[in-house]
């Protein structure tokens, strides 16, 4: 349970430090991405985004 949980905070700080890079390359701005304001907030639905990195990491993980 511990391991798990160590996995996914390391996974997420990974996330937020490369998201600047990832916007700057396109990602998050991709037809697919939905943004949208609801109830005086802004939401971001990055469905383009997530399959084509969940695909890139299988990739690599086949490759590992």
């Amino acid at each position: 349970m511990i391991r798990w949980m160590l996995v996914i905070s390391l996974a997420l700080i990974l996330i937020s430090w490369f998201t600047p890079l990832l916007h700057k390359l396109g990602f998050g701005k991709l037809p697919g991405d939905f943004r949208f304001r609801l109830f005086g907030r802004e939401w971001f639905i990055p469905l383009t985004t997530t399959l084509i990195l969940s695909m890139l990491a299988g990739v690599v993980s086949k490759l590992i």
